[in-house]
């Protein structure tokens, strides 16, 4: 082959790499697809503003508007990647499942029951997706629609079921180790007392209820940084329930001993917000520390290749 042909094969081998991809073309939408989410986010404003100033507003949904900001930068960088598998939903069974959700959203919207209500809402919104997008569609996208359901406060009384067994056994084992150390402690069933003061358990360990804030945070640092390890991200999601734990395990000994010393308006004030503070440092804190140490087992998960 002479120098001439090597440097047309050259030159043509090189040309389409110098092309750029065509951009990403947002899919058309009916005058009636557009209707049907207009109608979806017409219900979803209320609904929106109610959980704002009833949930936002309180230590277990405080989480709320940095999940929303995340989870909407998560759906800006991967839904023009998923819209590529878009192929038309089942129209009988989206429809069905969207009317099933405004029911039920018109229910507790009567009876203002604002976490039904919101559920059901994410609902009619997850099933209007299904209807213009697809399944694939939002399979691909299951982790942030996932997460973004971090933003609507769940039931009070599940969690109240599912921490309940939880704050007594952490109140329990903070009073043995703070009587060990030499306190005048101890406790009587949700009550905990110390000197001449007595904490509630309930308001010894409010900051349990959070689990939820430090859940949806660490999920999102492990996805971010990890997504691409699946075995080791679903490993390092096992530790975030512990550290939580953990974490409101220290949050009670400080209000304990803050309130030995500086009495019980002192732990109930700005020292309750500061001790919250600390738990949520403590968690983030005690992740990446996990994450870092467990670099070696990283790469072994992730067949010799770290994903950093």
């Amino acid at each position: 082959m002479n120098n001439e042909a090597v440097g047309t094969w050259e030159a043509a081998d090189r040309k389409p790499s110098r092309r750029r991809a065509a951009p990403l073309r947002w899919p058309k939408l009916s005058a009636s697809a557009w209707l049907l989410i207009a109608g979806i986010v017409a219900l979803g404003i209320p609904t929106m503003l109610t959980v704002a100033r009833v949930s936002w507003s309180t230590e277990q949904g405080g989480h709320g508007p940095l999940v929303l900001a995340t989870g909407l930068w998560l759906m800006w960088r991967e839904v023009p990647g998923a819209l590529r598998l878009r192929e038309a939903g089942n129209a009988w069974l989206g429809g069905g499942f969207v009317a099933l959700c405004l029911l039920a959203y018109l229910f507790a919207h009567i009876t203002g029951i604002i976490e039904v209500e919101a559920f059901a809402f994410y609902g009619a919104l997850l099933g209007t997706g299904y209807l213009l997008f697809g399944g694939p569609v939002l399979r691909e996208l299951w982790f942030p629609l996932f997460y973004l359901g971090f933003v609507f406060p769940p039931p009070d009384q599940a969690v109240a079921i599912i921490t309940q067994p939880i704050k007594i056994a952490i109140s329990e084992q903070a009073v043995n180790l703070l009587y060990a150390l030499g306190y005048p402690i101890g406790s009587s069933g949700v009550s905990i007392q110390i000197a001449q003061y007595d904490l509630l358990v309930a308001a010894a360990c409010a900051g349990l209820n959070s689990i939820i804030s430090l859940t949806a945070i660490c999920l999102f640092y492990i996805y971010v940084r990890h997504h691409a390890n699946w075995r080791y991200s679903a490993l390092l999601m096992l530790t975030i329930i512990p550290i939580a734990v953990f974490a409101n395990f220290v949050r009670v000994i400080l209000l304990i001993l803050i309130t030995y010393y500086f009495g019980d308006a002192a732990a109930q004030g700005f020292a309750h917000d500061f001790a919250g503070l600390v738990m949520f440092l403590i968690s983030v804190l005690t992740i990446f520390a996990i994450d870092g140490l467990a670099a070696p087992l990283r790469r072994a998960l992730g067949n010799g290749h770290d994903d950093d």
